[in-house]
């Protein structure tokens, strides 16, 4: 492999992995923060608990999902000075200030109000603490807004003229608005969605058809699952097929390959407006991706279809199969996801910043055997992270609610009861 195909496995192995984390996160928070909402301005003392619980439960998983995922993070920033200075060279001076912006939230803003959302249970005011789950939601959504104004520009430049070789940014709004990363926004939201849903009723069905005591918790939990994600498969994919256009005019080569057009034709074309090249790369994968995105996506719609059905009188928790079935379904969005970042970067190939910086001119001057070594061990490590994070989740989520450690507090000495210090402590609500 040469360097500059060893430096792009590098970064689509690690942004593959990075990107199951950020899908999880962004589809599991806006639940978290519904439930934690629904707890704290709830005044029936049993309802309360059961919502506070379920809270605590989802909330823990989606912690443990954070804290792992946000270590992947910063690696996947250094790779574009360690692998990629060309394109901070080329555009750093436009696709800075969005990275820029990504990075500040997600591990400066997002960080700190989870850190007192985590740490505010039982010290902070009811408003208060609802507040900061609601905050880590928006900077979640805003950190990913961010990162497709940047990724929107690689795929679709706007609001910029070059100088000596260098792009500068003329038209702030212009980038802002790019529909080529609002619209791949909207997918993403959605997809995301779809899968914080499909993870919360796959985990309620296994402990459901176990025989949970925690009823009320686990049958809210699908209830307000499919509230958010029946919706939310429903269109992502009128969403996603509203980016055909977009493709179909800005990336005449990937809309070749999806609909097998003539490609030797759109090399031809593409030649004359760019010069040499091979403009042609891997049809097959692409349309693979597309085809698994669009059979998972409507396979889930239905599902989620099916299941509000079997809510009229109670059918969906008699009827064991279709459990079975939601549990089988917990890995097919992050596949489907994994499919959509395929599509979306290859489909571009060999740009790196679509008709103005190709791949192998952004590739920083290192040799073969250091970035053979660096692409071993990202992706090793990287692998290793997102193992240790399933067994986490799945580990958390097997033992239940009672297992839950989000919440609860050590008590000072002077506060143990009488009964000894081996006696169970309640947890403080809010």
């Amino acid at each position: 492999m040469s360097a500059a195909d060893l430096a792009r496995l590098q970064f689509a192995g690690t942004i593959s992995i990075h990107w199951l984390f950020v899908i999880l996160t962004m589809g599991l928070v806006p639940l978290v923060a519904i439930m934690h909402t629904r707890a704290a301005f709830t005044r029936d003392p049993a309802k309360r608990a059961v919502r506070e619980r379920m809270t605590r439960f989802w909330g823990q998983l989606y912690v443990i999902n954070y804290a792992v995922g946000i270590v992947t993070g910063l690696v996947m920033e250094f790779q574009f000075g360690l692998s990629w200075s060309g394109l901070s060279k080329f555009a750093g001076h436009v696709f800075g200030m969005p990275l820029a912006l990504e990075t500040l939230i997600a591990f400066f803003a997002e960080s700190t109000f989870l850190g007192m959302w985590i740490f505010g249970w039982g010290r902070l005011r009811r408003g208060v603490h609802v507040t900061l789950i609601w905050l880590v939601a928006l900077t979640a959504y805003a950190s990913a807004y961010w990162i497709m104004v940047a990724n929107g520009f690689m795929q679709h430049p706007v609001g910029y003229e070059v100088r000596d070789g260098v792009a500068y940014l003329t038209d702030f709004g212009a980038l802002l608005t790019n529909p080529n990363a609002l619209t791949a926004l909207a997918h993403v939201t959605l997809a995301a969605l779809t899968t914080g849903g499909v993870l919360v009723m796959g985990i309620s069905f296994y402990h459901i058809v176990r025989g949970t005591k925690e009823t009320d918790l686990f049958r809210g939990s699908v209830r307000l699952a499919l509230l958010v994600g029946t919706p939310a498969a429903g269109f992502v994919a009128t969403v996603g097929e509203m980016q055909i256009s977009l493709i179909r005019e800005n990336q005449p080569m990937k809309m070749a390959a999806l609909e097998k057009g003539d490609a030797a034709q759109v090399q031809a074309e593409l030649v004359r407006e760019y010069g040499p090249g091979d403009y042609v790369f891997a049809h097959d994968w692409l349309r693979l991706s597309m085809e698994s995105m669009e059979i998972i996506g409507y396979a889930i719609s239905s599902i989620t279809i099916i299941a509000v059905i079997l809510l009229w009188k109670g059918r969906l928790w008699r009827w064991r199969p279709f459990a079975y079935v939601m549990i089988a379904t917990i890995p097919l969005p992050f596949v489907a996801s994994v499919g959509g970042w395929f599509l979306r970067e290859m489909g571009r190939q060999p740009w790196l910043v679509y008709g103005e910086l190709k791949v192998e001119d952004a590739l920083s001057h290192v040799s073969r055997t250091s970035l053979a070594v660096s692409c071993a061990a990202f992706i090793t490590i990287f692998a290793a992270l997102a193992v240790t994070n399933w067994i986490l989740i799945a580990r958390f989520a097997r033992r239940g609610p009672d297992a839950t450690q989000l919440g609860a507090t050590e008590p000072l000495a002077d506060d143990v009861p009488t009964g000894g210090a081996d006696e169970e402590q309640p947890v403080p609500a809010f």
